[in-house]
């Protein structure tokens, strides 16, 4: 049937395009928006994005300065990720998970390269996903049920993993799945651990045996950590912390589960986050940077024990898009580009500068409490006294950083503003003088948390 809406073959499915006004209309009406109620939501227009930077209708050009959500590493619209992805839907499109395919073969033994200590692996089509997969492989594995689970945590918003996650967005969905432990951190909100990075992983973890002995050590499958907290708080654990953390779990039998869909693939200058670290987790998964969020695709990667203990014991999962040759034909290109354009390279050399700008606006502006970075995984605290107390408390807000938000927007820069802080992700091939242009923006951003700092 014809519809006059409709251009002709080649592109017959394309729509004449709508007004900004009436895109943003039809997208509040009919579609459902994360994390807010539709009639509050102010959604950003975009028409095309490419390298750092994201474009309005109108032409405006904005500094992508989280990555979107902390994963469109390599930067948007790579020819050579593009070229792949069309090879691949020229080859195969889809199959169903029970098959053999040259993409699936390629990435898996990819993965088992640059994934230490990782045997086998398990495709989702994103991080909730994975980390659903990894808990049921840990409970599996181990025939025990309960799962530790950290405050400052986010694993995903489906109902388990949204159980498992620490921050306020858990309560509108409880009660919900059960058998989830939460502690706290080495580095909570409020309480403290000790002033040094000894004492906080001493106490933290004499604090956390504790618990483990609470709740029963026979009873405890895994401890599900982010490696570097992301939304959070972007927190570096204190040092030491992770190796006797891997000891004391291997004293009860408690499987490591390292959460890497933000920290992984890059971000923190090393593939894999817990190369920091030197440790081995039981399991890692990955998502967003794993595509470059160029195709929904996420991963859990198990140690040879556990790969050894599903090749003879059934593993209870599964999805219609494990494995999709298209997400894996992303991700094979995604990761290529990585090694050969020297992103990792580049994301530490670029932590440098983020450090030092990061540095420079604390000397500068009195609202600034602390700026946080691993490569080029970073966040900045705001203050409102001397006292280091945070300009808006948990789960709050303030006027201030309200007006910042919009500030940061009407000047060209995209990034996410929460509570007290606001996060500094690029993609991993900006340059030295976009992360400047960047700070420049922060800068003058900053003079309104400045003007209302009690001092």
């Amino acid at each position: 049937m014809s519809n006059s809406k409709y251009l002709g073959y080649p592109n017959e499915f394309a729509a004449e395009p709508m007004s900004t006004a009436d895109m943003i209309d039809a997208c509040k009406q009919h579609t459902m928006y994360t994390w807010t109620a539709n009639d509050a939501v102010a959604p950003l227009p975009i028409a095309r994005a490419e390298g750092v930077y994201l474009y309005t209708p109108e032409g405006q050009r904005i500094l992508d300065f989280n990555a979107q959500l902390m994963s469109v590493l390599i930067g948007h619209a790579h020819p050579r990720v593009i070229a792949a992805m069309k090879r691949q839907l020229d080859e195969l499109i889809f199959v169903y998970p029970q098959t053999a395919t040259q993409v699936r073969a390629r990435v898996a033994k990819l993965m088992h390269e640059i994934c230490p200590g990782m045997e086998s692996f398990f495709f989702t089509l994103g991080g909730a996903e994975a980390n659903e997969n990894a808990i049921r492989a840990a409970r599996l594995f181990t025939g025990r049920h309960k799962i530790l689970a950290r405050y400052r945590s986010y694993h995903g918003a489906t109902n388990l993993t949204m159980m498992l996650t620490g921050d306020p967005r858990r309560w509108a969905s409880e009660p919900g799945s059960p058998g989830i432990v939460h502690v706290m951190d080495p580095v909570p909100y409020s309480y403290s651990f000790g002033e040094t990075d000894e004492e906080r992983c001493d106490n933290h973890l004499k604090y956390l045996e504790e618990v483990i002995q609470y709740e029963g050590p026979h009873t405890i499958a895994a401890m599900i950590t982010e490696t570097v907290t992301g939304t959070n708080g972007v927190m570096v654990p204190p040092k030491g912390w992770f190796k006797k953390l891997r000891a004391m779990l291997d004293k009860y039998g408690i499987l490591l589960i390292c959460d890497e869909v933000m920290a992984g693939m890059g971000r923190t200058g090393k593939m894999l986050a817990y190369e920091h670290f030197d440790v081995i987790p039981d399991i890692v998964t990955l998502a967003k940077g794993l595509t470059s969020s160029y195709f929904p695709l996420g991963c859990m990667g198990v140690s040879a024990k556990i790969a050894d203990h599903f090749r003879k014991n059934v593993f209870w999962g599964g999805l219609t898009y494990n494995s999709h040759p298209v997400g894996l034909a992303t991700a094979e290109a995604v990761i290529r580009v990585m090694m050969d354009e020297g992103m990792l390279e580049n994301t530490v050399k670029m932590g440098v500068v983020m450090r030092a700008e990061m540095d420079r606006l604390q000397a500068k502006h009195v609202s600034v409490a602390e700026g946080r970075c691993i490569g080029l995984f970073g966040m900045m605290d705001v203050r409102k006294n001397s006292k280091n107390e945070p300009i808006a408390p948990y789960n709050g807000s303030h006027p201030a950083m309200t007006e910042m938000t919009k500030f940061f927007r009407e000047n060209g820069l995209f990034t996410f503003v929460r509570w007290n802080s606001f996060t500094c992700n690029p993609p991993l091939c900006i340059t030295e003088a976009q992360l400047k242009e960047g700070f420049e923006i922060i800068d003058r951003g900053l003079e309104i948390t400045d003007r209302v700092f009690e001092g």
